[in-house]
């Protein structure tokens, strides 16, 4: 029997899934690794505990599965997207911490960006100009880091995100490359041509020879070195950014398509099909992955706080002990007395991109408990989540005909229910949430026939749970109305 292995390299930790052609979870293995935040607003991930912790999680899941490493038919990868690193190509050693794509240190690079030509490289580039970039971590990084800069200017160097850096250390330094997947919010490539933009290699005086490859998301980029790889050589064959990787095990494979991931944020994607819309009112137009002679484009939209929400109600005002809590509290109310909870704990995500926004509880009266305001931040993830999916039917043309739900936040029934109230349409949680780790699988499956098609990979999506809008158009205006209002009163508060 063989098997496909799943690599799901996240921001706070890896998991390792392996599949059966099926699409039977034969094992796993996770583990968390360190957040360093040797600042405020900085955020750092040390490159060898991650490749060292891959490594250990893979050995896991093989025992947890009783499954040989020669059983293992292809890696897919998936990662946290435009996390940035440099490392020595003859030693194989990071020579700096990696820079998190959450990360605010570039502001000012940014902002100079901005000024010299926002409009034409967002337009360019498919990518909003965020901190977030990793084109503005390589300045950064060639500007403050001496090693990396004597590096860099001895040849000695080569830069990645995180999938770039798996492949590299799972190849034993074959193969420097990335997909387009990833490179697509990096601002680094040209959304149009799929090849790197010369404008912004140029005004950030990034050299080309430091840069990964450019790779479709399914295809075969090197074998596993024997040495790291338990004794087996094993095609290395899928590569997606998490939130591409996600929207492809969820089966959003049709123009029109489209899936949100309720994590410690919110993840929406839409699939445009292969029509390049450009950016804009803080939607971003990522490639989702090129596969079988395709490629797909997408629109993307952010909440920073959605999850994050809950761990709040917990660790900041102690009203759960844990996130299920949240619901429990949420259902012994009709309704949030008017409520409205709006979580710009870091500013506002898309579609308003407001840094200056901060959380507001608006509506409060002597009436409100903590059962109305557990019912209000539940009630504020389906709500960001609206604004977002607007934007994005508005700018493709696309009528939102129903939303695929996963991540965490996914299994809350109240919230899946409130989601498809307040946007009209059917919301539907899969059996299978790990679809993350899924869509990774499904690409490296189809680079080496293990399945053969887009429509093969698309019939082992089942619905566990569909949930139907259930109030009036009336109702959804009222309410959307008054969280309209509340998020005014929240935007530009530190100015």
């Amino acid at each position: 029997m063989k098997y496909i292995l799943g690599i799901d390299e996240g921001t706070t930790g890896v998991k390792v899934m392996i599949f059966d052609k099926a699409v039977n979870i034969i094992a796993q293995a996770y583990s968390e690794f360190t957040q360093h935040f040797p600042q405020s607003g900085w955020v750092e991930h040390d490159a060898g505990e991650i490749w060292d912790v891959t490594i250990k999680m893979v050995a896991e899941a093989l025992k947890n599965g009783a499954v040989k490493p020669t059983d293992i038919e292809a890696i897919g990868i998936t990662n946290q997207r435009e996390t940035t690193l440099f490392w020595d190509k003859k030693t194989s050693q990071p020579v700096c911490r990696a820079i998190v794509w959450q990360d605010r240190r570039t502001l000012d690079i940014c902002e100079a960006l901005e000024a010299k030509d926002g409009a034409g490289i967002v337009d360019r580039t498919g990518m909003v100009i965020l901190p977030n970039d990793a084109a503005t971590k390589i300045r950064w990084l060639l500007d403050n880091d001496q090693k990396v800069k004597e590096g860099v200017d001895n040849g000695e160097l080569l830069y990645g995100t995180i999938d770039s850096w798996l492949v590299w250390k799972l190849t034993g330094g074959r193969a420097h490359v990335t997909d387009y997947s990833n490179a697509s919010v990096t601002l680094l490539q040209n959304a149009r041509t799929l090849d790197y933009d010369e404008w912004i290699l140029d005004e950030l005086q990034i050299p080309k020879e430091i840069l990964p490859e450019l790779r479709t998301s399914s295809e075969v980029y090197g074998m596993t070195d024997p040495a790291v790889f338990f004794g087996a050589e094993i095609p290395v064959a899928g590569i997606l950014g998490d939130q591409q990787a996600a929207a492809f095990g969820q089966g959003c494979l049709e123009k029109g398509m489209a899936k949100n991931t309720y994590g410690t944020g919110s993840f929406m994607v839409m699939n445009t099909g292969d029509v390049y819309v450009p950016p804009s009112d803080g939607i971003f137009s990522p490639v989702l992955w090129s596969a079988k002679g395709r490629t797909d484009y997408g629109l993307e939209g952010m909440a920073d706080v959605s999850g994050a929400v809950i761990q709040w109600l917990r660790d900041g005002l102690n009203i759960i002990d844990n996130a299920g809590d949240a619901e429990k509290l949420a259902l012994q109310v009709e309704d949030s007395l008017g409520v409205y909870f709006v979580p710009a704990f870091v500013g506002l995500g898309a579609p308003y991109y407001d840094s200056y926004a901060r959380g507001t509880i608006m509506g409060i009266s002597r009436g409100t408990t903590k059962q109305h305001i557990a019912r209000a931040a539940l009630e504020s993830m389906a709500f960001q989540v609206k604004d977002a999916f607007k934007v994005m039917e508005k700018k493709s043309g696309f009528s939102l005909t129903k939303l695929k739900a996963d991540g965490g936040g996914s299994k809350s029934n109240f919230m899946l229910q409130f989601q498809a109230d307040i946007l009209g349409i059917p919301v539907e949680r899969p059996i299978i949430t790990e679809t993350t780790t899924l869509g990774a699988v499904y690409a490296a499956g189809l680079a080496v026939g293990y399945w053969d098609s887009f429509e093969e990979i698309n019939e082992f999506w089942k619905v566990e749970k569909r949930f139907e809008p259930q109030i009036s158009d009336s109702k959804r205006q009222e309410l959307c109305g008054f969280w309209d209002k509340a998020v005014e009163r929240s935007a530009g508060w530190l100015k």
